[in-house]
Protein backbone atom coordinates (compact mmCIF):
# COMPACT_ATOMS: atom_id res chain seq x y z
CA UNK A 1 0.00 0.00 0.00
CA UNK A 2 0.93 3.14 -1.30
CA UNK A 3 2.44 5.89 1.64
CA UNK A 4 0.68 8.74 2.02
CA UNK A 5 3.47 10.93 0.66
CA UNK A 6 3.67 8.31 -2.25
CA UNK A 7 -0.03 8.90 -2.70
CA UNK A 8 0.23 12.81 -2.86
CA UNK A 9 3.33 12.03 -5.30
CA UNK A 10 1.33 9.70 -8.03
CA UNK A 11 -1.08 12.68 -7.74
CA UNK A 12 1.21 14.92 -9.16
CA UNK A 13 2.79 13.11 -11.98
CA UNK A 14 -0.59 12.23 -13.23
CA UNK A 15 -2.06 15.51 -13.46
CA UNK A 16 0.99 17.04 -14.75
CA UNK A 17 3.96 16.51 -16.79
CA UNK A 18 7.82 16.44 -15.70
CA UNK A 19 8.72 19.69 -17.69
CA UNK A 20 5.91 21.16 -15.53
CA UNK A 21 6.99 19.66 -12.39
CA UNK A 22 10.58 20.65 -12.44
CA UNK A 23 10.29 23.77 -14.04
CA UNK A 24 6.94 26.03 -12.98
CA UNK A 25 6.34 24.10 -9.87
CA UNK A 26 10.35 24.33 -8.93
CA UNK A 27 9.78 27.64 -9.34
CA UNK A 28 6.47 27.82 -7.24
CA UNK A 29 7.90 26.13 -4.71
CA UNK A 30 11.24 28.50 -4.21
CA UNK A 31 8.85 31.27 -4.62
CA UNK A 32 6.54 30.07 -1.31
CA UNK A 33 9.47 29.15 0.56
CA UNK A 34 11.65 32.19 -0.12
CA UNK A 35 9.25 34.71 0.50
CA UNK A 36 7.49 33.19 3.64
CA UNK A 37 10.55 32.49 5.32
CA UNK A 38 12.02 35.60 4.58
CA UNK A 39 9.06 38.19 5.30
CA UNK A 40 8.99 37.35 8.86
CA UNK A 41 12.22 39.46 9.62
CA UNK A 42 10.56 42.97 7.63
CA UNK A 43 8.04 42.54 10.22
CA UNK A 44 10.93 41.54 13.30
CA UNK A 45 12.62 44.81 12.13
CA UNK A 46 9.55 47.14 11.68
CA UNK A 47 7.85 46.12 14.98
CA UNK A 48 10.70 46.19 16.94
CA UNK A 49 9.68 42.42 18.11
CA UNK A 50 13.06 40.15 19.11
CA UNK A 51 15.10 43.28 19.10
CA UNK A 52 17.30 42.21 21.79
CA UNK A 53 18.42 39.55 19.15
CA UNK A 54 18.77 41.67 16.37
CA UNK A 55 22.37 41.66 15.51
CA UNK A 56 22.51 45.30 14.42
CA UNK A 57 20.84 48.16 15.69
CA UNK A 58 20.18 49.99 12.37
CA UNK A 59 17.08 49.05 10.37
CA UNK A 60 16.24 49.40 6.74
CA UNK A 61 14.07 52.17 5.37
CA UNK A 62 11.26 51.51 4.39
CA UNK A 63 11.86 52.87 0.94
CA UNK A 64 15.09 50.14 1.05
CA UNK A 65 12.62 47.17 1.81
CA UNK A 66 10.22 47.87 -1.22
CA UNK A 67 13.27 48.21 -3.43
CA UNK A 68 14.66 44.65 -2.40
CA UNK A 69 11.09 43.01 -2.56
CA UNK A 70 10.36 44.78 -6.02
CA UNK A 71 13.66 43.74 -7.89
CA UNK A 72 13.27 40.53 -6.42
CA UNK A 73 10.08 40.02 -8.15
CA UNK A 74 11.93 41.05 -11.25
CA UNK A 75 14.74 38.74 -11.25
CA UNK A 76 12.91 35.90 -10.32
CA UNK A 77 10.36 36.22 -12.96
CA UNK A 78 13.17 37.45 -15.51
CA UNK A 79 15.84 35.77 -14.71
CA UNK A 80 15.27 32.71 -12.22
CA UNK A 81 12.61 31.13 -13.92
CA UNK A 82 13.89 31.15 -17.78
CA UNK A 83 16.64 29.64 -16.45
CA UNK A 84 14.65 26.82 -14.93
CA UNK A 85 12.92 26.43 -18.23
CA UNK A 86 16.30 26.17 -20.18
CA UNK A 87 18.28 23.91 -17.84
CA UNK A 88 15.93 21.17 -17.70
CA UNK A 89 16.73 19.18 -20.75
CA UNK A 90 20.25 18.83 -19.10
CA UNK A 91 18.88 18.04 -15.86
CA UNK A 92 17.21 15.24 -17.68
CA UNK A 93 20.18 14.68 -19.80
CA UNK A 94 22.00 13.94 -16.31
CA UNK A 95 19.57 11.44 -14.82
CA UNK A 96 16.69 14.00 -13.14
CA UNK A 97 13.43 11.24 -13.12
CA UNK A 98 10.12 12.25 -11.33
CA UNK A 99 8.41 8.59 -11.21
CA UNK A 100 7.73 6.62 -8.20
CA UNK A 101 9.21 4.56 -6.34
CA UNK A 102 10.36 7.49 -4.14
CA UNK A 103 14.36 7.14 -3.74
CA UNK A 104 15.15 5.60 -0.03
CA UNK A 105 16.00 7.92 2.45
CA UNK A 106 19.62 7.07 2.78
CA UNK A 107 19.65 8.42 -0.69
CA UNK A 108 17.93 11.62 -0.12
CA UNK A 109 20.28 12.09 3.03
CA UNK A 110 23.39 11.53 1.49
CA UNK A 111 22.67 13.35 -1.73
CA UNK A 112 21.60 16.73 0.60
CA UNK A 113 25.04 16.48 2.18
CA UNK A 114 26.90 15.95 -0.71
CA UNK A 115 25.00 19.46 -2.50
CA UNK A 116 25.53 21.32 1.03
CA UNK A 117 29.24 20.51 1.04
CA UNK A 118 30.37 20.64 -2.41
CA UNK A 119 28.16 23.89 -2.88
CA UNK A 120 29.99 25.51 0.00
CA UNK A 121 32.97 24.68 -1.66
CA UNK A 122 32.28 26.20 -4.71
CA UNK A 123 30.09 28.78 -3.10
CA UNK A 124 33.64 29.89 -1.16
CA UNK A 125 35.97 30.62 -4.20
CA UNK A 126 33.03 31.90 -5.99
CA UNK A 127 32.17 34.82 -3.34
CA UNK A 128 35.99 35.07 -3.25
CA UNK A 129 36.40 36.03 -6.65
CA UNK A 130 33.28 38.62 -6.38
CA UNK A 131 34.95 40.61 -3.83
CA UNK A 132 37.92 41.23 -6.02
CA UNK A 133 37.85 44.77 -6.49
CA UNK A 134 36.25 45.45 -10.43
CA UNK A 135 34.03 42.57 -10.07
CA UNK A 136 33.14 44.02 -6.70
CA UNK A 137 32.24 47.24 -8.13
CA UNK A 138 30.14 45.95 -10.98
CA UNK A 139 28.23 43.12 -9.61
CA UNK A 140 28.86 42.10 -5.74
CA UNK A 141 28.17 45.50 -4.51
CA UNK A 142 24.67 45.26 -5.61
CA UNK A 143 24.34 42.31 -2.75
CA UNK A 144 25.72 44.79 -0.16
CA UNK A 145 23.71 47.46 -0.66
CA UNK A 146 21.97 46.25 2.24
CA UNK A 147 24.77 46.22 5.33
CA UNK A 148 22.04 45.33 7.72
CA UNK A 149 20.50 42.29 6.00
CA UNK A 150 17.26 40.98 6.56
CA UNK A 151 15.90 37.62 5.14
CA UNK A 152 14.98 38.83 1.76
CA UNK A 153 18.29 40.46 0.67
CA UNK A 154 19.48 36.66 0.33
CA UNK A 155 18.87 36.54 -3.13
CA UNK A 156 19.13 40.43 -3.99
CA UNK A 157 21.97 40.60 -6.37
CA UNK A 158 23.01 41.50 -9.64
CA UNK A 159 21.71 39.31 -12.68
CA UNK A 160 25.50 38.49 -13.29
CA UNK A 161 25.80 37.02 -9.63
CA UNK A 162 22.81 34.96 -9.82
CA UNK A 163 23.84 33.20 -13.04
CA UNK A 164 27.12 33.00 -11.22
CA UNK A 165 26.76 31.83 -7.67
CA UNK A 166 23.83 29.79 -8.62
CA UNK A 167 26.31 27.50 -10.46
CA UNK A 168 27.35 26.54 -7.19
CA UNK A 169 23.54 25.60 -6.01
CA UNK A 170 22.95 23.33 -9.18
CA UNK A 171 26.55 21.55 -9.80
CA UNK A 172 25.50 18.94 -7.16
CA UNK A 173 22.43 17.92 -8.50
CA UNK A 174 23.43 17.88 -12.36
CA UNK A 175 26.36 15.51 -11.26
CA UNK A 176 24.43 13.17 -9.48
CA UNK A 177 20.95 13.63 -11.38
CA UNK A 178 18.67 13.37 -8.76
CA UNK A 179 14.81 12.66 -8.12
CA UNK A 180 12.65 15.78 -8.62
CA UNK A 181 11.54 15.02 -4.85
CA UNK A 182 15.27 15.26 -3.69
CA UNK A 183 15.91 18.08 -5.91
CA UNK A 184 12.89 20.15 -4.35
CA UNK A 185 14.31 19.00 -0.56
CA UNK A 186 17.31 20.70 -1.21
CA UNK A 187 16.23 23.60 -2.83
CA UNK A 188 14.15 24.06 0.08
CA UNK A 189 16.78 23.58 2.72
CA UNK A 190 19.43 25.78 0.76
CA UNK A 191 16.87 28.21 0.76
CA UNK A 192 15.79 28.10 4.21
CA UNK A 193 19.57 28.21 5.42
CA UNK A 194 20.16 31.58 3.40
CA UNK A 195 17.67 33.18 4.20
CA UNK A 196 18.27 32.47 8.31
CA UNK A 197 21.92 33.52 7.42
CA UNK A 198 20.75 36.88 6.14
CA UNK A 199 18.00 36.76 8.78
CA UNK A 200 19.95 39.59 10.39
CA UNK A 201 18.62 38.18 13.56
CA UNK A 202 20.46 35.49 15.95
CA UNK A 203 18.16 33.54 18.08
CA UNK A 204 18.54 31.29 21.33
CA UNK A 205 17.26 28.45 18.45
CA UNK A 206 19.41 29.54 15.63
CA UNK A 207 20.47 26.88 13.96
CA UNK A 208 24.10 27.92 14.60
CA UNK A 209 23.96 27.07 18.17
CA UNK A 210 23.23 23.43 17.99
CA UNK A 211 25.30 22.56 14.90
CA UNK A 212 28.51 22.27 14.66
CA UNK A 213 30.68 24.19 11.63
CA UNK A 214 27.39 26.01 10.84
CA UNK A 215 27.68 29.39 10.37
CA UNK A 216 24.47 31.21 9.97
CA UNK A 217 23.17 34.78 10.73
CA UNK A 218 26.07 35.89 13.19
CA UNK A 219 28.46 34.58 10.99
CA UNK A 220 27.42 35.86 7.71
CA UNK A 221 26.49 39.30 9.48
CA UNK A 222 29.98 40.47 9.95
CA UNK A 223 30.76 40.14 6.43
CA UNK A 224 27.63 42.42 5.15
CA UNK A 225 29.04 45.46 7.75
CA UNK A 226 32.54 45.26 7.22
CA UNK A 227 34.72 47.16 4.85
CA UNK A 228 34.41 44.19 1.47
CA UNK A 229 37.74 44.13 1.28
CA UNK A 230 38.30 43.37 5.08
CA UNK A 231 34.84 40.81 5.46
CA UNK A 232 35.74 37.58 5.21
CA UNK A 233 33.57 35.33 6.20
CA UNK A 234 32.77 33.85 2.40
CA UNK A 235 31.25 30.61 2.79
CA UNK A 236 27.59 29.96 2.49
CA UNK A 237 26.75 27.36 4.76
CA UNK A 238 29.89 25.83 7.21
CA UNK A 239 32.58 27.96 9.00
CA UNK A 240 35.86 25.70 8.14
CA UNK A 241 36.59 26.58 4.21
CA UNK A 242 36.93 30.17 5.99
CA UNK A 243 38.93 28.49 8.85
CA UNK A 244 41.27 26.37 6.46
CA UNK A 245 42.08 29.59 4.46
CA UNK A 246 42.61 32.22 7.07
CA UNK A 247 39.45 34.30 5.78
CA UNK A 248 37.69 34.17 9.33
CA UNK A 249 40.33 36.38 11.00
CA UNK A 250 38.20 39.83 11.52
CA UNK A 251 35.39 37.88 12.25
CA UNK A 252 37.09 35.72 15.28
CA UNK A 253 39.29 38.68 16.62
CA UNK A 254 35.67 40.47 17.38
CA UNK A 255 34.18 37.83 18.97
CA UNK A 256 37.07 37.41 21.37
CA UNK A 257 37.08 41.13 21.71
CA UNK A 258 33.22 40.78 22.65
CA UNK A 259 34.22 37.88 25.03
CA UNK A 260 36.68 39.93 26.93
CA UNK A 261 34.85 43.12 27.13
CA UNK A 262 31.21 40.97 28.07
CA UNK A 263 29.53 43.53 25.04
CA UNK A 264 28.50 43.33 21.43
CA UNK A 265 30.09 45.62 18.80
Amino acid sequence: MASPLESCWLYLITHFSEFQLATVGTFLIHESVFFLSGLPSIYFERSGLFSKYKIQKKSNTPEGREKCIMRLILYHVCVNLPVMLISYPTFRFMGLRSSLPLPHWTVIVSQIIFYFILEDFVFYWGHRILHTKWLYKHVHSVHHEYATPFGLTSEYAHPAEILFLGFATIIGPALTGPHLFTLWLWMILRVLETVEAHSGYHFPWSPSNFLPLYGGSDFHDFHHRVLYTKSGNYASTFIYMDWLFGTDQGYRKLKALEEVEGKKY
